[in-house]
């Protein structure tokens, strides 16, 4: 035996040495046996945490679906960019390389500094949004650690400022945000893909190991606009503010029997390309959301509603002398003239307010309001435009109803509406009395949209047969054009402030018909605040409605109903000038004035000797 004394005690040396390696034995044996368990039996938690750190899922960008008009011609498209963004804590480690990577995206060294220093104990911030995928690589080309680009999409609006307020725009997400873009946000954005990829410590993908997910892209959408009208509608809305000095303006264009809107424009614009720049008012779509007075607009509405409750004929007559009449403690007025006695034709002929108001009298209240609803007035057009506003009508029987409130709206004053809302009630004149909700999509079905009769097939015509001599005889002879008979009605509203109606302030409208044998367009032109001694609706939106009419006519292939007016013309030689057939003014008797339309409206004493 091998067996030693030290200082009185004896060491086994062989034992000692079976020992140790006993105790190594078990210590490899632990772990390998350690090493089988967690690879072969328990390995699914540590695998999970190497794939926490190393695989992550990450999302494939789609692409937002194509507007189009009604023609297939693009409106709204999205164009693929990259953004630029960083791992804070990568970058931080390399602070000699963050002024090369501000230089290079144009931004403040000191605010990116500032950033990356909040976000030091995260892996993820972007730098640039949405750039060129070229600049995007020029980036990655410098090898900044910590610097990497991810694909998105932009939307692009290449008709800029004359769809703006019907498009609306997307934010820096992609995501609708006003007009359609937000109103058909879910049917447009798709669902953005997914896949498993490795990326290595320094964050850059080395593998991609599965598709967890594929990526659909939006639907494309085609609306009812025809981009060509729109074109017209806004360069003659902008023609007329800038002539006249105005503050703003609405144009709408519908088709007659579908309600299809053919064109809306509004100014003030902005840019969807750029809305950064551009300030929440002028976002604002005011065909739909602003709400006016009609005016003189609605009295074809009334007489429709006298006509259908039977309470007159075309041929009634209303003795309108002496010019004015008294209404309790207020007073109405004709201008500028005594009129005398008038037809039915003849109080919209002559714009009368005291035919209009003879004409509701003889209706009961509730019969007058029920036909003025059914129009459209005081409820959602339900255009599914978002922010759509309803209107206001007062009922009878509540607060806001007063003895000459009947009265009042006969003529257009005591109610507002959009001017969607008025397109919507011509276009209803102009379709045998048949309501059809309006839209912005093209060939939708009229099960998913409101249809009623709201007149007889026979009143809504003979209204329409009126509403010509407006054109012929009346206020809105700038509104002709050369081969159609036209059928509209002018109006002039004073406008109304926080005190009550301001003077020498008015909206001046146009509502029309064309071709009035057999309706296709109606279009109402509202010019906000014209400025001068020209703001009656005959002078200012009149002429809109001629420029953008025929133009569509003729870009729609619309064929003229007015055929011998159209050889007179040729054969004077002035075919191809319409505008040149048409007087330089209307004859200024027959023009309203706004200021008397108001009257009504405010508590005037009866001049000595008046009479009914």
């Amino acid at each position: 035996m091998n067996m030693r004394k030290h200082k009185g005690r004896v060491f086994n040396q062989r034992g000692r040495l079976l020992l140790v390696g006993s105790v190594l034995g078990l210590c490899a044996f632990s772990l390998v046996a350690r090493a089988a368990y967690v690879q072969l039996v328990n390995n699914a938690f540590y695998q999970r945490q190497g794939e926490a750190r190393f695989l992550r899922e990450v999302p494939i960008p789609t692409s937002r679906g194509m507007i189009t008009d009604r023609n297939g011609e693009p409106v709204a498209v999205s164009t693929p960019v990259a953004s630029i963004w960083v791992n804070p804590k990568e970058l931080l480690a390399h602070p000699d390389r963050i002024g090369e990577l501000s230089q290079a995206l144009a931004v403040s060294h000191e605010e990116l500094t500032q950033r990356l220093a909040q976000k030091a104990d995260k892996e993820f911030m972007y730098v640039r949004r949405r750039i060129n995928p070229d600049e995007a690589q020029r980036v990655l080309d410098l090898k900044i650690p910590g610097v990497f680009s991810q694909r998105e999409f932009r939307r692009y609006y290449p008709q800029g400022e004359a769809l703006a307020h019907v498009l609306g725009y997307t934010n820096i997400d992609d995501q609708g945000q006003e007009g359609l873009e937000l109103a058909f946000d879910e049917w447009l954005s798709g669902q953005p893909g997914a896949k498993k990829v490795i990326r290595d410590r320094k964050g850059a993908i080395v593998e991609s190991i599965d598709l967890v997910r594929a990526a659909e892209p939006g639907r494309d959408l085609t609306l009812s606009i025809d981009r060509r009208i729109q074109f017209l509608a806004m360069r003659e809305l902008r023609n007329a503010v800038n002539q006249h000095k105005a503050a703003g303006g609405s144009v709408v264009v519908m088709d007659v029997a579908t309600g299809e809107v053919l064109a809306m424009a509004n100014l003030p614009t902005y840019n969807p390309n750029a809305v950064g720049s551009s300030s929440p008012d002028t976002r604002r779509n005011r065909a739909v959301t602003d709400l006016v007075e009609p005016g003189s607009t609605m009295k074809p509405l009334t007489v429709a509603s006298a006509l259908q409750s039977g309470v007159v004929t075309a041929n009634s007559v209303f003795d309108t002398n002496p010019g004015y009449m008294s209404l309790g403690r207020y007073t109405i007025r004709d201008v500028p003239r005594n009129n005398g006695v008038l037809t039915t034709t003849g109080v919209i002929t002559r714009s009368s307010n005291i035919g209009s108001a003879k004409m509701a009298a003889l209706m009961p209240d509730r019969t007058f309001y029920d036909t003025v609803r059914s129009f459209g007035y005081g409820q959602a057009p339900g255009s599914g435009f978002p922010g759509e506003s309803a209107g206001v009508v007062p009922t009878p029987g509540s607060p806001n109803w007063s003895g000459s409130t009947k009265s009042t709206m006969s003529y257009g004053y005591g109610l507002s509406v959009t001017p969607l809302q008025i397109a919507q009630a011509f276009a209803t004149l102009g379709n045998g009395g048949q309501l059809v909700s309006p839209t912005f999509i093209r060939g939708q079905s009229a099960d998913e949209r409101t249809v009623r009769q709201v007149v007889d097939e026979q009143v809504a015509d003979q209204v329409v047969e009126m509403m010509q001599t407006v054109v012929t005889q009346g206020g809105a002879k700038q509104a002709g054009i050369l081969g159609y008979h036209v059928a509209g009605k002018t109006g002039t509203a004073r406008k109304a402030g926080p005190g009550g109606y301001v003077r020498g302030h008015y909206n001046s409208l146009f509502a029309g018909l064309v071709p009035a044998t057999n309706p296709r367009f109606a279009t109402v032109i509202v010019i906000n605040d014209p400025q001068g001694s020209a703001y009656y609706g005959g002078l200012v939106a009149a002429p809109v409605f001629h420029h953008v009419m025929e133009g569509a006519l003729r870009l729609m292939d619309v064929p003229p109903d007015n055929i011998d007016a159209w050889l007179a013309a040729q054969a004077s030689g002035k075919l191809g000038h319409s505008a040149s057939v048409l007087p330089a003014a209307p004859d200024p008797t027959l023009i309203p004035d706004a200021g008397a339309e108001l009257d009504a409206a405010m508590p005037q004493a009866l001049p000595a000797g008046g009479v009914l």
